[in-house]
């Protein structure tokens, strides 16, 4: 460390300042627009937060479920739509059978999904299966079905919980799709502010759900058997013709519309996929725990479901064209009377199906984005999905999800029956690709009871790929097409999009090395674009002073003789004439080419490197955007094809408003004042522990110090044959320089770490700095 000199009356130069200034960002304030975000969506939050909390069982099954739970509420319903019109009163005689032979299906796929999440204890889900079991190519298949499900999981579950509201208030009815939309648009908003789904709250409309269907479950049962319940007629309102009751042992029903009501109450199995997904949520032992949620959650739906069904056909509650009243409202009804009691239990059976439905619908906020981050992560889908926002939350994935749900709404109505074939066709899609992925898996690795998981996992696939066949042909009119048509295009983008990419980096890593260690070309030339004499030409020419290069040219292209005419004159007029402008013919008036054949020629000895200066004005109102081309843009993207020139934009500030920040005497920014960054549990912890710090803007030179604050930068700094470990730590009053010296590398020494330092500031590099601090790290 550098020994402090004498103070003398003239010091020839300062070793060390003798306070710690406020950071120079603090003069410049924020922008409208975030100041406006940080208002709507909350203040920031830090990538700290991004750590996730492990779920008790219980919790985790309330967080899971509400997606898979929810379709008990429509799944009965769906079915009874089809039998209905064809077969009469007969359809309540073919529910039940119908119910079980869903509940087979899904007692195979979740032992599938057993295995799934045996095997797949980090991150799970039908396409990870797909990807190492089937590679790549083959798993954008099973990413576009996911991605498909989840964007219809949001219309579906939304227009379902507005039917259940409507069945409780009917005066809301001609508001179906404005209310779904609405809801939708809520749900954007509280996902952008970062609602996670994690922790109790997200569990309570599920169990509140469950205990209330279950009550109206047993209860009616209960009534059934003392005979307190009974069959109703079937209404004249419900706006389509009735069939009449066929003979057979399918009720005169055919097998085409038997198996379309098969395919509907397939989506009471939407949902099951959810706990291989959110695998890494559960507290360990992970495996285990999910098994035991997966089983419970599958117990309760089939309870729930079959429960349904058994009140429908007691019942006879019909479903309507119009979708309201529900089936499960129906039952509510007639379970729980007309009384006082009855009316007011009912509204609270109305209120859990709500919350439910429209939690479910939530859920898909919160797969599809890291879906999409996922398979972007991969490099099949725009890179841009990776991106974490302003609340840590993946919002183009979130954006993106919530625009095409709300087409969806509105292009069907929110009609709960015209959305039911898109989304029954990516759940059973999903469900193929896992069966058939564990089957590649168990024959691979022929782990214990690997013949077993063969026969289960090939059967689960084959019942999916079935249901997924019988899907397509029966409800292919009705909204199954559009899967059908956009699905194969989806995928091509996929392959498309993920060869652009590797193409790419192919081009981009060819050389990389080669390149960095080319020898410097012997001469440097920099040329400064001119179109008029003005602040931003001006700053321009000053930056390129400071290049220092072999030789400077200041350029400008004659496409007006008039104006060329008075930038000569303002030249010379004011007494520039020591530095040449160089007037260059540009006939055709194309810029583009004229900067480039002139930065051509400079460079075609091939021993000089041209550095090309774009000075460009900016400006903060739209308005002036509008006025002012981008020809500094384009002659950047002209001259990129030329080897050996760099093309780089001098930006220059037309308003006068940041330039006023900095007039003489003008006082800083108290940073004292500024708005933190939300608190993590490490800051708190390095709080707790800093009591005998002091701040680090009142650090001194020569005196002993304890601070704390974090990393903010770190470099590896090599010079006169030792390495050293430079990094700055801040405590948003001011920076301190860490210097730990011959030590390339320190564990736990990384940007964002907390620590506290201990050591004496001397100077180091004209910073006040402590070397070879003794330190302390703090982690949560």
């Amino acid at each position: 460390m550098e020994e402090p000199q004498e103070p003398t009356e003239t010091p020839s130069r300062i070793l060390a300042p003798e306070r710690i200034e406020p950071t120079g960002a603090l003069n410049y304030p924020e922008s409208f627009a975030y100041r406006l975000k940080n208002r709507i969506l909350g203040p920031p939050m830090v990538s700290e937060q991004l750590t996730q909390e492990r779920l008790a069982t219980p919790v985790a099954i309330g967080v899971l479920a509400p997606d898979m739970i929810s379709s008990s509420a429509y799944g009965t319903e769906e079915m009874l739509r089809i039998m209905v019109p064809i077969i009469g009163i007969g359809a309540f005689s073919m529910v039940i059978p119908i119910t079980l032979a869903i509940l087979l299906v899904m007692f195979f796929v979740m032992f599938s999904y057993l295995q799934v999440i045996g095997v797949y204890t980090r991150i799970g889900g039908s396409y990870v299966v797909a990807r190492d079991n089937f590679g790549p190519k083959v798993a954008q298949a099973a990413a576009v079905a996911l991605l498909i499900d989840y964007t219809v999981t949001v219309a579906v579950q939304t227009s379902a919980g507005t039917a259940a509201l409507t069945s409780a208030y009917r005066p809301l009815t001609p508001y179906t799709v404005s209310i779904t939309v609405g809801v939708t648009l809520l749900m954007l908003f509280a996902n952008l502010r970062g609602i996670r789904e994690a922790g109790a709250f997200f569990a309570i409309p599920t169990y509140f759900y469950i205990a209330s269907l279950s009550f109206v479950i047993v209860t009616g049962l209960i009534k059934a058997a003392l005979g307190a319940l009974h069959a109703h007629a079937l209404p004249h309102d419900v706006g389509y013709p009735v069939g009449s009751p066929g003979s057979g042992w399918l009720m005169g029903l055919g097998i085409f519309y038997c198996l379309k009501a098969f395919a509907n109450g397939g989506v009471s199995l939407t949902g099951l996929e959810a706990v291989s997904d959110g695998i890494s949520s559960f507290r360990p032992p992970v495996a285990r725990n999910g098994r035991k949620a997966l089983v419970t959650m599958c117990l309760i739906l089939g309870f729930l479901v079959l429960g349904t069904s058994i009140l429908a056909h007691l019942t006879h509650a019909v479903p309507y064209e119009a979708g309201t009243p529900t089936v499960v409202s129906q039952e509510v009804q007639y379970v729980l009377g007309s009384t006082w009691v009855g009316q007011a239990l009912f509204y609270v059976v109305q209120a859990a199906t709500v919350l439910i439905l429209y939690t479910g619908g939530n859920t898909s906020f919160n797969g599809f984005p890291y879906l999409a981050s996922f398979v972007a992560g991969d490099s099949f889908l725009p890179r841009q999905l990776t991106k974490r926002g302003h609340r840590l939350a993946f919002s183009n994935g979130i954006f993106v999800l919530a625009v095409v749900a709300i087409a969806l709404i509105i292009a069907f109505k929110a009609q709960l029956n015209a959305l039911v074939g898109l989304y029954a066709v990516g759940v059973f899609t999903g469900f193929t690709f896992a069966g058939f992925g564990m089957v590649k898996h168990n024959l691979r690795m022929r782990e214990r009871r690997w013949k077993l998981g063969v026969v289960v996992n090939a059967f689960s696939g084959t019942l999916s790929l079935t249901v997924v066949g019988i899907l397509l042909v029966t409800k292919f009119t009705e909204g199954a097409w559009i899967v059908a048509v956009v699905g194969p295009p989806m995928y091509y983008g996929l392959i498309r999009l993920h060869r652009q990419y590797v193409q790419e980096e192919q081009q981009l890593e060819t050389g990389a090395v080669a390149a960095t260690e080319a020898p410097v070309l012997q001469r440097h030339v920099v040329v400064v674009l001119v179109g008029q004499l003005d602040m931003a030409a001006a700053r321009a020419i000053q930056y390129a002073r400071t290049l220092r290069p072999d030789e400077l040219r200041v350029v400008h292209f004659n496409i007006d003789t008039a104006a060329t005419e008075q930038l000569n004159e303002e030249w010379s007029r004011l007494g520039l004439a020591h530095l040449p402008l160089d007037i260059v013919e540009c006939r055709d008036r194309r810029l583009e080419r004229a900067a480039l054949e002139y930065v051509a020629d400079v460079v075609a000895d091939g021993k000089t490197e041209a550095t090309v200066l774009l000075p460009r004005r900016l400006f903060h109102s739209r308005l002036e955007r509008v006025l002012h081309d981008r020809t500094a843009d384009r002659i950047a993207d002209a001259l990129g094809t030329v080897a050996h020139v760099a093309a780089t934009i001098v930006p220059f500030n037309v308003e006068a408003k940041p330039r006023r920040l900095f007039r003489p005497g003008a006082p800083h920014v108290d940073p004292h004042r500024r708005k933190p960054l939300r608190t993590t549990g490490v800051d708190r912890e390095l709080a707790r522990r800093a009591k005998d710090t002091v701040p680090i803007n009142e650090v001194k030179f020569r005196e002993r110090v304890r601070v704390a604050g974090r990393i903010r930068s770190l470099r590896v700094q090599t010079a006169k044959g030792t390495t050293n470990l430079e990094c700055e730590i801040t405590d948003d009053t001011g920076n301190l320089l860490l210097v730990f010296q011959g030590r390339p590398k320190i564990p736990g020494i990384e940007p964002g770490a907390r620590l506290i330092v201990e050591g004496m500031v001397g100077s180091w590099s004209r910073r006040l700095a402590i070397l070879n601090p003794d330190y302390e790290l703090v982690s949560e």
